[in-house]
């Protein structure tokens, strides 16, 4: 309990603050289980706040074998697996979903708002980190017995109104942001597939059907290409790396940080969450040039877990198993897309390898076709299409880091009643 709290506020154990509930896995042998709409969320899928959807889902006979189906507004959050060794997901659901073993969740009481249990969680995260042991087999674990003893504030609903209302204004605008680049990114992707993976324009050109709008700067034809593979007149296949450099990463623990000088350290972790924290390594800020990351910088992870992304989360230190993509000759849509166009093959090539961890190797890079335009106006009237929906998409996220900052710094504050807001500041939503 916090000694400044209001002295208004109780305090309650977490135990007595909703419903308790386990997840589970239905038989996985079993087809009638899978495949349908219900999202199956399980640690990997808890990447967001706001528990939307997963890559895996369950059909209405699956919701009811061997797992659980919670309504919207349930909260959700991981007590098993090697994302406790740094990080503690939580989310509050916007949908009836089901849930895996690995996660606990919470219906609250009707005295407490299910937003407002969710921040206060969220507030709580160092203490609920330091709850986190180790497992005999060596995995992290966050056991019932000791999260569920964390004592958390109870204001009146109204002020449990007022404080959500408050945080909700910079999530709001999260969301908003990440609705508005997934349609960015499906518009991007749309019009490259388009252009340099079917070919539409050229066939449409081909076919005398009517023209769509730059269609004109596009061949007549296509042609057979001297790897069996048909190609636009004119246009020529080039390995993925003669269009980008892709530099990789140092081994950053040979670069300590300088006094208080130092750059936090970019590794997989850090780009598949998007941002440094806390947990983040240093490294001295006077490393190379081109293993430092800005925002807007195409990452590409190669070893691990492979992904390739726009970098937004500030500047940092690139470290080895990342490769930073550039180019001096083509647009940075260009060669990004096209990474990520062989990303599905790069992760089955990784997945091959049994026995080392996955990964793929520069010789990989060389094997992967791009199908290059040879004129710059092609590529430069294209470029005025696909660098504002690139750039737009950076802003959006950088504007969302920002936000986020300010949200988690006011949050504690809210929640430990340091700061109170005031009455006539209650939002009507």
């Amino acid at each position: 309990m916090n000694p400044e709290s209001p002295v208004e506020w109780i305090y309650r154990p977490l135990r007595e603050c909703g419903q308790w509930l386990s997840g589970g896995t239905p038989s996985k042998s079993n087809e009638n289980y899978w495949g349908g709409e219900i999202p199956w969320i399980s640690a990997k899928s808890m990447h967001d706040f706001f528990v939307h959807d997963s890559k895996e889902h369950v059909t209405e006979e699956g919701s009811k074998n061997g797992t659980r189906l919670v309504p919207r507004d349930t909260i959700l959050f991981v007590v098993r697996g090697m994302s406790l060794a740094q990080e503690f997901r939580i989310g509050i659901t916007q949908r009836p979903v089901t849930f895996n073993q690995d996660l606990k969740a919470i219906i609250p009481t009707k005295d407490i708002l299910p937003m407002f249990l969710a921040y206060v969680l969220k507030s709580n995260i160092p203490k609920v980190m330091a709850l986190v042991d180790e497992a005999s087999h060596g995995t992290r674990r966050l056991t019932t017995d000791a999260i569920s003893q964390l004592y958390v504030p109870i204001p009146s609903l109204s002020e449990q109104e007022r404080i959500i209302s408050t945080i909700r204004v910079f999530d709001d605008k999260i969301e908003l942001n990440r609705q508005m680049n997934a349609t960015l990114e499906e518009m991007a992707r749309a019009l490259f597939k388009s252009w340099f993976v079917d070919f539409d324009p050229v066939r449409r050109n081909q076919a005398g059907q009517p023209s769509q709008p730059y269609d004109h700067l596009f061949p007549g034809r296509l042609v057979v290409g001297e790897n069996g593979r048909e190609l636009p007149e004119g246009w020529q296949i080039k390995p993925l790396d003669e269009i980008a450099s892709y530099q990789n990463g140092l081994a950053l623990q040979k670069y300590p940080p300088e006094g208080e000088e130092y750059l936090p350290v970019i590794k997989i972790r850090e780009l598949r969450q998007g941002f440094v924290d806390d947990n983040s390594n240093q490294a001295s800020p006077h490393i190379t040039e081109s293993c430092v990351l800005y925002d807007g910088d195409v990452v590409f992870s190669w070893s691990g877990s492979l992904l390739v992304d726009l970098w937004c989360g500030g500047k940092g230190a690139l470290n080895q198993h990342l490769f930073k993509v550039t180019s001096e000759h083509y647009p940075k849509w260009f060669y990004y897309y096209w990474t990520e166009h062989h990303l599905d093959e790069f992760q089955r090539i990784a997945a091959g390898k049994a026995t080392t961890m996955g990964h793929i190797q520069r010789k990989h890079l060389s094997s992967a076709e791009t199908a290059v335009p040879p004129t710059d106006l092609l590529l430069d009237t294209m470029t005025q299409i696909m660098e504002p929906i690139v750039e737009q998409m950076i802003t959006n996220r950088i504007e969302s880091r920002t936000l986020a900052d300010l949200r988690d710094t006011l949050l504690p504050r809210l929640m430990s009643g340091q700061l109170r807001v005031p009455v006539h500041n209650i939002s009507s939503g």
